[in-house]
């Protein structure tokens, strides 16, 4: 008979590794896997990683998991054939959006859209009409769905349909009728309704999440299902979790209900790791910086607490869920560095873990920034995945002087320096976004580096925006895995109202709130949390009158209005720089329900060693700041003890993840482990 659970499983699935981490609730020991990524057959890479921390899954009490599942398959165009019903005359909500021109192209006179998701002939509308105040002045025409429906399914062989009519935010009478006439006639057929998505008004934004949804959700279904399936033939019979964009977790059941809320549920673990290291570390600015195999993932955590936005973007469209403030760029070890007329571009073309690198010798032509690492002697065949990959760094060097060095005119060490340069130079670009041009000063933060290739890519972030300095935590590479670890389980629902903030209105919408707040209960009831385990946060969206754009504020029950409107003239103020006297109205009322979970002390063993000990050589590589190649010395991490010191330039090697410092700059090992990289003047 085996013993009772008492393993927490972790994994975050990337595009060209999976991370997993297990940590046993008794003993404090902690175990980190690493395997590639199965494009194919995903569950299979994560099954893999997870049986590679060589623990039974029969002793595991918990399993969380991380994904970017859905939407890569919104990146790549490979989600479901969906079908729309809507109201009658609009038809082409979804086709006409916003008109908008991306920033990018704003001067584009040739400028095309992409190809939409639903061309015109999978949308059919229906008769029936919900007003603005939430009235019925038509009523929905059953047969008119059912007719719909066989058009749509039968016809055109959609395989998901999203049901989205006007004002449902408000009244969702007629969706929930449409889509349970729907479920009857097709029992398979997933069908994602709107008003089960989001309460919020902009038809086109709740259209397009609703659409989204649809689209990704039979394949994250297959996905879950079939992961669900082989965890339990190996023994796991604990719960099975899924990470939200937005932070905490929810149960497989209920993400696979709403799959549109996993979207990027792999960079959400960083996040919350970073946000508890921030406390740990006494830190409350950092940056969290998170460089995987495809992408590279920023967040600012300010005051302890991550930047959130109910709004955001997957590829060009519009989606109204609670995410994450992350910036994304398509630049990860796995990126490809390729000529565009004469210009060296990086990303964001990834070449995965199928075929990878050049230097992985899958049959990869293109080279890549870990190929380019390679050539600047950054990593070596001994060394990667702790030497338990094979890798071919003859291939990596002459891809990146035949297809880069070539055409540029430049020797293989500076070609492979110029496709580093560029993606340093996007990277700063995009931390810029969420930090200067919102008004904060990147040499007021931490940049805190993470991911297989995070530690590497940091330093010269370092050089470049001047920030405090550099942590890098134990097991950088598995770190958005532990941060799962730590995650509650939340849920979060949303009504728009548009409505003065005034006592009135507050007493108005003290009914509103309790409406979400029963069905928060249930919610967190049905996913196994006592109830006192469940802590419930109001939040409302406040703007001035004619605005269009709102502010967040979490609210107390009995926070009078005139409370409330200071504390949002302060916020105004704080991020635009001033604040107006015009009235202030309430644009949605947010219930944000938490479920308390214990979270483990994961501590990793502190280094025991000194500088002497953990000296492995040196190597030649090249030293940004000398713009040349330099002997490096060479150190093992596990022997680097708690105070060391190393000046650079010099190379920290652990099993997954290798530090990169130049030689106008130091490391310290502080007394958490922790690697802190800081300008050479400020040792």
């Amino acid at each position: 008979m085996s013993s009772a659970p008492r393993i927490r499983l972790a994994v975050d699935i990337g595009g060209t590794f999976v991370d997993a981490i297990g940590f046993d609730e008794v003993t404090g020991e902690v175990w980190l896997h690493k395997s590639p990524t199965t494009p194919q057959r995903p569950s299979e890479g994560v099954l893999k990683a997870v049986v590679g921390i060589g623990r039974s899954l029969e002793l595991a009490a918990s399993f969380v998991h991380g994904t970017t599942l859905g939407h890569n398959a919104i990146l790549t165009r490979k989600g479901a054939t969906v079908g729309i019903v809507t109201n009658e005359g609009f038809r082409d909500i979804f086709e006409l959006g916003r008109g908008v021109v991306p920033y990018s192209r704003m001067y584009d006179s040739q400028y095309l859209p992409p190809r939409g998701l639903v061309p015109r002939q999978r949308v059919a509308g229906v008769q029936g009409r919900i007003d603005a105040r939430a009235q019925e002045v038509v009523a929905l025409d059953e047969e008119g769905v059912r007719r719909s429906g066989r058009y749509l399914v039968e016809e055109q062989g959609v395989e998901a349909l999203a049901v989205v009519f006007l004002n449902s935010y408000l009244n969702p009478a007629h969706e929930r009728r449409t889509a349970a006439i729907l479920r009857s006639m097709y029992p398979d057929l997933p069908v994602s309704v709107s008003s089960e998505i989001t309460r919020e008004y902009r038809e086109y934004e709740r259209t397009s999440t609703t659409v989204l949804d649809a689209y990704i959700r039979p394949i994250f279904e297959r996905y879950i299902e079939e992961l669900e399936a082989e965890l339990h033939e190996h023994g796991f019979g604990g719960t099975f979790l899924i990470m939200r964009s937005g932070g905490g977790a929810m149960t497989a059941e209920v993400a696979k209900a709403a799959p549109l809320l996993t979207a990027l549920s792999g960079p959400a673990g960083g996040i919350v790791g970073a946000s508890r290291l921030s406390e740990i570390l006494g830190r409350a600015n950092l940056i969290s910086f998170d460089v995987g195999g495809t992408t590279i993932d920023a967040c600012v955590i300010q005051g302890g607490v991550p930047t959130e936005v109910h709004e955001a973007e997957l590829d060009t469209h519009p989606v109204l869920i609670p995410i994450f403030d992350i910036r994304a760029i398509g630049a990860g070890g796995g990126s490809i560095a390729w000529m565009d007329d004469g210009i060296l571009r990086v990303g964001p073309q990834s070449a995965g873990a199928e075929p990878g690198p050049v230097c992985y010798g899958k049959g990869g032509t293109e080279p890549t920034v870990t190929d380019a690492a390679i050539c600047l002697g950054y990593l070596s065949a001994s060394e990667f995945l702790g030497g338990e990959m094979l890798i071919d760094e003859d291939a990596a060097r002459v891809a990146v002087e035949q297809r880069i060095g070539s055409p540029l005119g430049l020797g293989m060490e500076e070609a492979a320096a110029s496709i580093l340069r560029v993606m340093v130079a996007r990277t700063v670009g995009a931390i810029r976004e969420i930090t200067v041009e919102r008004g904060l000063d990147p040499r007021e933060f931490t940049l805190l580096a993470f991911g297989g290739a995070g530690p590497m890519i940091a330093p010269l972030l370092l050089r470049e925006m001047e920030v405090l300095e550099v942590v890098v935590p134990q097991g950088p590479a598995a770190f958005s895995a532990l941060g799962m670890l730590m995650a509650d389980l939340e849920y979060e629902s949303a009504k728009t109202v548009v409505r003065p903030l005034d006592g009135r209105t507050l007493g108005d919408l003290a009914a509103d709130f309790a409406e979400l707040e029963i069905e928060a209960d249930r919610m967190l009831a049905e996913q196994g949390v006592e109830p006192d385990h469940r802590v419930l946060e109001r939040r409302l969206d406040l703007r001035y009158l004619g605005q269009e754009h709102s502010i967040t504020l979490t609210v107390a029950p009995d926070e009078p209005a005139v409370a409330i409107r200071a504390r949002f003239d302060a916020a105004h103020r704080s991020r635009y720089g001033h604040n107006m006297d015009d009235p202030v109205e309430v644009a949605t009322l947010r219930l944000r329900a938490v479920g308390v979970v214990d979270k483990p002390e994961v501590r990793f063993p502190l280094p025991i060693g000194d500088r002497m000990s953990a000296s492995v050589g040196t190597r030649l590589a090249y030293d940004f700041a000398v713009g040349a190649l330099v002997d490096f010395s060479l150190f093992d991490r596990s022997k680097l003890g708690v105070d060391e010191v190393v000046a650079g330039p010099a190379i920290v090697r652990e099993g997954t993840s290798t530090l990169v410092i130049h030689s106008d700059q130091c490391v310290r090992v502080d007394s958490q482990g922790n690697l802190v990289v800081t300008a050479e003047a400020a040792r």
